[in-house]
């Protein structure tokens, strides 16, 4: 379960959680209750509920459904936990059957920061003669744990033209990142505008591993979900230390405040001027589609983009993808009859409206919504995730020098 969903969770008690997590299935009113009890143990911080995560990886079997589901959401579980006294057990579950499992489980090494040991290491490589997922994050383990050996590189590097972009992208990722063969990254270029929407995602994730600085520009006007953009681009330039460039700073201004009239949309993705039109591709689930729609909204006459705004916003504006766009298109198009849109979501504090945040953070600055100043610098300061308060400081500087300006005038 994403980390933004947590609030679906945390209702259930510790005890309770505790005790639906080895309960007989048949003896749950709600089943999914058990595998939902194993993500709030992941919120706890006791040893009790360590133990019984861990526990849970060899107590529960793989035979019985929602043993099977609770026990991957144990695993996932303790991968956020991040101790290091539950890689024992995440390590044991590598040589299960359970595909899924094996996948949470390596995600879980990757976040606690596990070193593995030779035979470990052997075992590991065996894994890539699984299923594709499996190869792709045994990979991506080796990538991001920085794990560098003759036969890993044989291994890995021998897959860089593998008939799975999942497969050929995460191993040119990794012989960029590990060993700097950057030439071998131009191919996912053109994976960034593909038709397939998760050939473009896995683009972006796997360029994002490569810590490749030059294809930051091709990076940023890919039409995938900016979070996703965002998320690779710190990953480069953290890679690199290379944040405070002034270059890199202009790239990122530019991909926080996604103009969809920036980004590579392909003629199959736009959606004309008709509102219904517009309205059914920005709720769609190819985010290329929602972009496209964006950018029709771009287009339109202002005051028939400001209707379409109000009608969608009386209807839809609980939807964290219609809230996203609504609220960028106000900052982008300096709609100052909807500045109370913006202060209500850079004030929405519910975890997945925090794109949205981003985008009330730049509307201030072209709305010129001196009143925000205080929670701008609030979360300039405070805000956890890296996009969220670098907009925020960008946003409240630009809002001073307005208002100083404003003063001296």
């Amino acid at each position: 379960m994403a980390e933004r969903f947590d609030v679906l969770v945390q209702g259930i008690s510790k005890s309770d959680a505790l005790q639906l997590l080895f309960a007989r299935t048949d003896s749950v009113e709600r089943p999914s209750d058990r595998y939902f009890a194993a993500t709030r143990l992941g919120l706890c911080d006791c040893d009790e509920t360590l133990d019984a995560l861990i526990r849970a990886t060899s107590d529960l079997t793989v035979d019985e459904l929602f043993d099977r589901i609770t026990r991957r959401k144990a695993v996932e579980a303790l991968g956020r936990r991040k101790d290091v006294r539950a890689i024992p057990a995440l390590v044991d579950v590598l040589k299960c059957t359970d595909t899924e499992a094996v996948i949470n489980s390596l995600s879980a090494l990757m976040r606690i920061g596990w070193t593995p040991s030779e035979s470990d290491e052997r075992h590991l490589l065996s894994l890539l003669d699984g299923e594709v997922t499996q190869a792709r994050a045994v990979i991506q383990l080796f990538t991001r744990l920085r794990i560098k050996s003759v036969s890993s590189k044989q291994s890995i590097g021998g897959l860089c033209d593998h008939e799975s972009l999942l497969i050929s992208g995460a191993s040119r990722a990794c012989m960029a990142s590990l060993y700097g063969e950057y030439d071998l990254m131009k191919p996912l270029v053109a994976c960034l505008t593909d038709l397939v929407a998760g050939k473009r995602r896995s683009a972006v994730i796997d360029i994002g591993d490569s810590g490749d600085e030059s294809l930051l520009p091709d990076l940023i006007r890919a039409p995938v979900s900016m979070s996703l953009r965002a998320k690779s681009f710190f990953q480069i330039v953290d890679a690199n230390d290379s944040a405070s460039d002034h270059q890199h700073q202009t790239l990122l201004k530019q991909l926080l405040r996604d103009n969809p009239l920036l980004l590579d949309i392909k003629t199959e993705w736009q959606s004309g001027e008709d509102p219904s039109e517009i309205e059914k591709n920005l709720s769609h689930r190819d985010e290329a589609r929602q972009y496209g729609a964006a950018a029709s909204l771009m287009r339109i006459d202002r005051d028939e983009c400001l209707n379409l705004i109000e009608s969608m916003q009386e209807r839809l504006w609980s939807d964290y993808v219609t809230h996203y766009y609504l609220t960028c298109i106000v900052g982008l198009r300096s709609i100052h009859e909807k500045g109370d849109l913006i202060r209500s979501a850079l004030a929405e504090t519910t975890p997945q409206y925090t794109k949205s945040r981003i985008a009330a953070a730049w509307a201030c600055v072209e709305l010129q919504l001196f009143d925000q100043l205080e929670l701008l610098d609030e979360l300039s300061r405070t805000a956890a995730w890296a996009p969220l308060r670098w907009s925020c400081q960008q946003s409240l500087e630009s809002l001073r020098e307005q208002q100083n300006i404003a003063a001296s005038a």
